[in-house]
């Protein structure tokens, strides 16, 4: 199954499960926009409810859901363990990208929709649909594997920051503790990855893009972003350049910046501090 797909893939291929995973930093209701227009046959996918737990000082904005709260959001939007799943948005899958990730890091064949609601050309379904019949979805642990801690963030050869560059470089921001970035992280805004209508750049221009920050494989590159939603986005798109799989901080910056660990600004990746066994920075 391909990471990432497009409009006519998409069409011929019927059977897909097809997911709206619509959500605002800004506060809008990713439900309400589903109602106002969404992908015929489409069924709305809740990230807070689903997608994440709840919110906490020491998991982060969106900590990885608990198993069976995953599963039973799976169940309740049609989704078994043998089905393919499409997600799509409303901005270049930079959020539909974290139920790709969740999907195929459990072994459920699952893509982006590359260009998301804007690369559909029929018309637009709107109101609810009817209910799906619910699938038969096995609630299953995350592999450790998949997934860094807060002390990998500090270590890995390669850290990507998924964030805009102004809230890489501790200029801004809205949401977190405090600005800047975990010292020795490359700015990799997950923008970057798309062209000017939001689809993806090819897998060539995906390479020569991570190649520049250092990427020829991904398999020790770990990636975050404030929350760990949009860092799935670079993690997709390492995918779809065949440079393989890489990890996921989900913690992400929402977390680390709640520690006393040490914060790096400025446009550079900024010296890493030594971290003893215990997880304490030097």
């Amino acid at each position: 199954m391909p990471v990432v797909v497009d409009a006519a893939w998409l069409a011929d291929h019927p059977e897909v499960v097809l997911c709206d995973v619509r959500w605002y930093l800004d506060g809008r209701d990713g439900r309400t926009a589903y109602l106002s227009g969404h992908l015929p046959g489409a069924v709305f996918v809740d990230l807070d409810a689903h997608l994440a737990a709840p919110a906490s000082v020491e998991g982060g904005r969106h900590p990885l859901p608990a198993p069976e709260v995953f599963a039973e959001g799976m169940r309740a939007a049609g989704i078994s363990d043998d089905s393919v799943v499409v997600g799509y948005d409303d901005a270049g899958g930079a959020v539909a990208g974290r139920l790709v990730w969740l999907l195929r890091a459990l072994g459920v064949d699952a893509a982006v929709l590359d260009g998301g609601l804007a690369a559909w050309r029929g018309p637009l379904a709107e109101g609810p649909e009817d209910a799906p019949a619910r699938g038969d979805f096995t609630a299953r642990p995350w592999a450790p594997a998949d997934l860094a801690t807060i002390d990998d963030a500090c270590t890995a050869p390669l850290v990507l920051d998924a964030r805009a560059p102004e809230r890489y470089r501790g200029e801004t921001e809205p949401v977190d503790a405090r600005a800047g970035h975990i010292p020795g992280a490359l700015s990799a805004f997950f923008g970057d990855n798309l062209n000017p209508d939001k689809t993806f750049r090819s897998p060539a221009e995906l390479r020569r893009r991570f190649a520049a920050l250092g990427v020829t494989d991904a398999t020790d590159v770990v990636c975050y972003c404030g929350s760990g939603v949009n860092a799935c986005h670079n993690l997709i798109a390492l995918e779809h350049a065949g440079l393989g799989r890489g990890r996921l901080y989900p913690g992400s910056w929402s977390q680390y910046a709640a520690t006393e660990r040490p914060a790096a600004t400025g446009p550079e990746p900024g010296g890493r501090p030594a971290i003893d066994p215990h997880g304490v920075t030097h």
